[in-house]
């Protein structure tokens, strides 16, 4: 395959269908391969009706009746997996893989032994995990997700704006409350799950958001019933999914269909800080937004007051210097963002200094 066909469901073998792709060619890869249960039998809830649970075939490797066996067939179907995806991956992409206790650590060893450099360990918390029938162990309410660059060098996409204000302005952490794909989410078929370990598109919307931006490919080499290519429609990225399961992709294809193209793209990117324009704050007295010897207030509380000097610096009572020192000064503490802690007045109503400073960039643009 000499040209990368984009937005669309190849069938068969994830392993052979890569090494199909040309290399270096996608962006981002997310990954939710077999767990390798291991399960014996079925699971009765206390009712003594039957747990819909994971007893495809697709899930099994090797003799369950022999651990070591299994393990060993799953470890080289994870190498074969992640070999390709190394090779098929840009050298500043990413790559998310999903698991639980039954097979992360494996998989773990195995993508450090390829090359590949592990970033976070991101914990998703289920809201609603399902219960341990059992009462033989804890309830299991977690997965457990490895996100890697390519390498130790990698220049890897991160958009860390965007994670800031997706999580109302607080640093986003890496343990993760989501709940269980339910509701009308939750493709059925007949009553039944059409796959059981379908997960939440909240996941997905995270994972596309902060390691990809508009137009880039992303590649899910275990596309089920298409949960990466529905949220990477809705934002703007091009995908591919790789399966073998005629139904799943007859789902997958269905549900995509009805996935909407964003109608503004311009609102799919968050803009980076960093490379935004530098704007002391000399020039928004120079521009006239404030006056030498106006007022600051710092906090939202009218805790401590400052004044604006002619140069941008500010004096308060005891002292003076840039908007960021003299707010460090007067909270007492090592270091302070000046254009989010002081405040302006009008009509009586306190205003971030900050708001000026974006109204300066706007114009700048």
């Amino acid at each position: 395959m000499s040209q990368l066909k984009t937005d669309i469901i190849l069938q068969g073998d994830c392993v052979q269908l890569m090494n199909r792709l040309p290399p270096r060619s996608v962006d981002l890869v997310f990954a939710d391969p077999p767990y390798n249960l291991q399960l014996g039998g079925e699971l009765l809830r206390p009712n003594n009706t039957v747990v819909d649970g994971v007893d495809e075939e697709w899930d099994r490797f090797g003799d369950h009746d022999d651990p070591l066996a299994s393990f060993a067939a799953y470890d080289r179907f994870t190498g074969a997996w992640l070999e390709a995806a190394h090779r098929v991956l840009k050298d500043d992409g990413s790559l998310w893989v999903i698991g639980s206790y039954h097979n992360i650590y494996r998989v773990g060893a195995t993508l450090q032994n390829l090359g590949f450099w592990i970033l976070n360990d991101v914990v998703w918390t289920k809201t609603n995990p399902m219960p341990n029938f059992r009462g033989t162990r804890f309830t299991n309410a977690h997965e457990t997700m490895l996100w890697c660059a390519k390498s130790p060098r990698a220049s890897y996409t991160f958009n860390y704006d965007a994670m800031k204000s997706l999580n109302d302005g607080i640093q986003m952490r890496s343990d993760w409350m989501l709940p269980l794909c339910t509701g009308p989410e939750r493709l059925k078929d007949g009553g039944r799950k059409t796959h059981p370990t379908q997960k939440p598109e909240a996941l997905l919307y995270r994972i596309i958001l902060a390691c990809s931006n508009p137009g880039d490919v992303v590649l899910d080499p275990f596309f089920g019933t298409g949960t990466t290519g529905a949220v990477a429609k809705k934002l703007g990225r091009r995908w591919i999914g790789l399966e073998r399961n005629d139904a799943y992709i007859a789902a997958a294809r269905a549900r995509i269909q009805s996935v909407r193209e964003p109608a503004e793209p311009a609102l799919l990117s968050t803009p980076n800080r960093r490379s935004q324009p530098r704007v002391p704050f000399g020039t928004v007295i120079e521009r006239g937004y404030l006056d030498p010897g106006e007022v600051l207030w710092g906090g939202e509380r009218r805790c401590w007051t400052a004044k604006i000097r002619a140069d941008g610096t500010l004096v308060s009572a005891e002292h003076q210097g840039s908007i960021h020192q003299v707010g460090a000064a007067v909270q007492g503490v090592p270091a302070c963002n000046g254009w989010t802690f002081w405040h302006f007045e009008r009509d009586g109503q306190l205003h971030v200094i900050d708001l000026l400073r974006q109204k300066i960039r706007a114009e700048l643009c």
